[in-house]
């Protein structure tokens, strides 16, 4: 038998359907999956909406994360709904506060060589453990968790070796760094990264997760680590150890990409606004004054993080002009970092400590001030996710975030040496942590008589209309490259609340590239019966929020042209019935005026038989035609033509 690296194992081991061929589609059995409140609403809504009676994975888990402020009733209801919820479906329960999605389920319930779908993006950090975890729609989800296979195209696998030892105030988040800096935000499509080498040994498990869990930047399918000894202490200081087993490539085993990374050579790095991509090293920006720190998130969850950005406050007051907010994983890592002391440093220093979640991550609370800079040790830095309008939010690691807090502007860590005649602090993991199950729900043993409890703003799912053969509607939007989920539909405070009401999320649709696009899009609705968008490479890049798809849909979106599409956006489209077309020629999108007429004729067969689309455009002052394609399998031309998974599953149920 051919030697196979992690990856292969891992599939081979769930495959359903298809063959490990690159580019073709494939089913996988799945064994685990995680949802979080900002798309598991919707989640829940559609397993109400297929008529789930009890779920069909070994594990899912319903956390409550993302939309923790209370500031009116909607937030309240949806956490109570979400618990009626996994009551009535039999999902665990992570209680508000409880903590970040990701880090908990490495924690309490990740086990090496299984298969993971999170209605988030970054549930790819799960293959920290040795694990196929991948982010994904919360219809594929909802799909997994009623016991039919995940699908997805065969990606191709990057083997990234790691050589050598990290530097003293250099760490995990450097490594990924890295990585987007050599390969960016597109670098990822397409592939499974798979790190190996013996530099992993100089890696714990929660720095794999930090690697991992920012794959999602590089748009990646996943991030796969091996389970190895390492994997075996850190189950161990969880009180786990039973659940871990070995899993590493054959010897011999190769990848169809090649990386290395050469660990000794890394220094401090930084990505600049507005994405993850535009990394640079911290000397060249050191020096520009901020005006907040960041210190959390999925992206550095671990007690480590939070111990070195205590361990360099220790004993000083950080800047005075500068808002030190820490933003604490876990109940669990409070309790640890009590223990440990970094509690304690963190506060006198001058931090202010936000309840267990992702709050700033997602742009619920701590936003920054006006034209200013925030150095963040979160995963995403696109415009206005945080709250603010003209933000300048920067990426970084926490020992660079720790540093800065003390100077008042972009430090190189390694300056500490000098200013403040500091070693670099060595961090020991305690051999077990304090454990935290408390605000873990088991599911109840019998669900048949349990109910739905839902609010005034929770509102079932709309129908979903079919592809038609015949069109002519607007060009209502035309985008450049790399448009993100939160510019189609954004995050934060203000919007969030309303993901379990899909008729009042859609008035902000593509609002923080046009305000005036809602209106518009009823209107054509109205007149036309739908609306097309058009963008160039990587439309709809980041979050797995499908919200960037349903409301969409619900305001008439027949269709998406674009150069190309990253993965999870394309599968999200297709599962609300949205029709993702490719151009042709690259050049189609600059001759195409936004509020172009663009007729088709014949669209369902020609989708249907794979023949070239031919798109009639009237712009204002010239008529044209251009051709377009797709990429699409059999089984997402069915899901097309009737409108989305949803239908297609009322269907297979009522037969």
């Amino acid at each position: 038998m051919k030697p196979m690296n992690v990856t292969q194992k891992l599939i081979s081991s769930h495959l359903i359907e298809g063959e490990m061929k690159p580019g073709s589609e494939i089913g996988l059995k799945i064994d685990q999956a995680l949802l979080q409140d900002a798309t598991g609403t919707l989640v829940q809504l559609e397993l109400e909406a297929m008529g789930l009676d009890q779920a069909k994975t070994e594990v899912a888990v319903q956390y409550v994360d993302h939309n923790l402020l209370q500031t009116d009733f909607k937030n309240a209801d949806d956490h109570l709904f979400l618990h009626s919820a996994a009551q009535k479906f039999g999902l665990w329960f992570s209680r508000p506060g409880n903590g970040v999605s990701h880090p908990i389920h490495m924690e309490r319930f990740g086990k090496p060589g299984k298969t993971l779908v999170g209605s988030d993006s970054h549930s790819c950090a799960a293959g920290s453990l040795g694990m196929l975890a991948i982010g994904t729609g919360g219809l594929d989800v909802a799909a997994a968790i009623a016991g039919q296979p995940y699908f997805v195209k065969m990606p191709k696998v990057m083997g990234v070796k790691l050589t050598g030892k990290l530097p003293d105030w250099v760490s995990a988040k450097d490594v990924i760094l890295e990585m987007l800096r050599r390969h960016d935000v597109k670098g990822g499509v397409g592939k499974i990264i798979e790190y190996h080498g013996d530099g992993l040994e100089q890696l714990s498990a929660m720095d794999r997760h930090v690697i991992a869990n920012m794959g999602a930047e590089l748009g990646a399918t996943t991030t796969v680590f091996p389970s190895d000894g390492e994997t075996k202490r850190f189950l161990k200081s969880q009180g786990r150890e039973e659940d871990w087993q070995e899993l590493k490539a054959d010897e011999g085993a190769s990848y169809d990409l090649e990386d290395e990374i050469v660990l000794d050579n890394l220094v401090p790095l930084i990505a600049l606004p507005t994405s993850p991509g535009n990394v640079v090293p911290v000397r060249e920006v050191e020096g520009r004054p901020i005006s907040q720190v960041v210190i959390g998130s999925s992206a550095n969850p671990g007690l480590r993080d939070f111990w070195i950005a205590g361990a360099i406050v220790e004993g000083k007051s950080t800047a005075e002009e500068v808002s030190f907010d820490i933003n604490p994983t876990s109940r669990q890592i409070i309790q640890n970092m009590i223990e440990n002391k970094a509690f304690g440093n963190l506060i006198t220093a001058g931090a202010r400590f936000h309840q267990s979640g992702c709050m700033g991550c997602i742009g619920m609370g701590q936003a920054p001030a006006s034209n200013t800079i925030s150095l963040r040790t979160m995963p995403r830095n696109f415009p206005d996710r945080s709250g603010t309008k003209d933000d300048q939010v920067y990426l970084c690691s926490p020992e660079t975030a720790a540093a800065s807090a003390l100077t008042g502007k972009i430090t190189d860590p390694r300056d500490l040496e000098e200013l403040y005649d500091m070693k670099y602090p060595k961090f020991e993991a305690p051999e077990l942590h304090i454990i935290n199950e408390d605000m873990l729900v088991a599911p109840p043993k019998n669900t048949t008589a349990l109910e739905l409890k839902k609010g005034p703003n929770i509102k079932s799912l709309p129908e979903m209309e079919g592809l038609k053969s015949e069109y002519e509607i607007p060009v209502l939007l035309k985008m450049g490259d790399n448009i993100s989920t939160d510019e189609i539909m954004k995050a934060g405070a203000d919007v969030l609340p309303f993901r379990s009401n899909v008729p009042k999320i859609s008035e902000f649709s593509y609002a923080v590239i046009d305000e005036t696009f809602y209106k518009r899009a009823l209107d054509a609705k109205e007149e036309f019966g739908g609306h097309i968008v058009i963008a160039g490479e990587n439309y709809a890049q980041g979050s797995s929020r499908e919200h960037a798809a349903i409301a969409p849909k619900y305001l008439g979106q027949v269709a998406v042209i674009a150069k190309d599409y990253a993965r999870i956006a394309w599968q999200n489209l297709v599962n609300f019935g949205i029709l993702p077309l490719e151009f042709e020629n690259d050049g189609d999108l600059e001759k195409i005026e936004q509020g172009a007429l663009v007729s088709f004729k014949n669209l369902k067969k020609d989708v249907r038989e794979r023949n070239p689309i031919r798109v009639q455009v009237k712009n204002k002052n010239e008529d044209f035609e251009i051709t377009v394609s797709h990429s699409l399998s059999e089984r997402q031309i069915d899901l097309l033509m009737k409108g989305g998974v949803i239908n297609d599953f009322r269907e297979k149920l009522a037969s």
